[in-house]
């Protein structure tokens, strides 16, 4: 499979914005999403990967061409400390290849540590996605919970 996993600059601003359109419509089905006036969903806050040393952004390409992104945050409190997806997207002209599998995957290894994946209770196909790829990450070794009844979530290290 010919993919490239890129970490987005500043410079890749206009692109991981244009690309989270497609985005925020996909995740329509499940979260209060509407377009404006001027045809778009509302900008998704990006600022914070630009800027922060805990946010991570990637662009994935697939034989040359933009086919997704990956952000990731760590998270610290007094208590724990972790690496999480916040958001992930392959456009699905590319889904059911294994790019997606293989993505998270090279993700995983390349922060090493603690993990936790949430998905919502309402996207079934993420929770199914998400509970196959750590599975076969980490050989069956992760726990898996749900919140307050409405996010499922994974644990695990890489």
């Amino acid at each position: 499979m010919n993919y490239e996993i890129i970490k987005a600059s500043s410079d890749n601003v206009e692109t991981l914005t244009n690309l989270m359109q497609f985005y925020i419509y996909d995740f329509s089905e499940f979260i209060e999403a509407h377009v404006g006036e001027n045809g778009r969903f509302d900008d998704y806050p990006l600022n914070n990967y630009w800027t922060e040393d805990n946010h991570f952004p990637y662009l994935v390409r697939f034989n040359g061409n933009y086919a997704g992104f990956v952000l990731v945050k760590w998270i610290k409190t007094e208590t724990i400390s972790y690496f999480s997806i916040a958001e992930f997207f392959i456009m699905k002209k590319y889904r059911r290849s294994g790019l997606g599998k293989s993505v998270a995957k090279d993700i995983f290894r390349l922060h090493k540590g603690n993990w936790v994946v949430f998905q919502m209770e309402k996207n079934e196909r993420a929770q199914l996605f998400w509970r196959n790829v750590i599975k076969e990450y980490t050989g069956g070794r992760f726990t898996e919970r749900v919140e307050e009844g409405k996010r499922i979530f994974q644990e695990f290290s890489s």
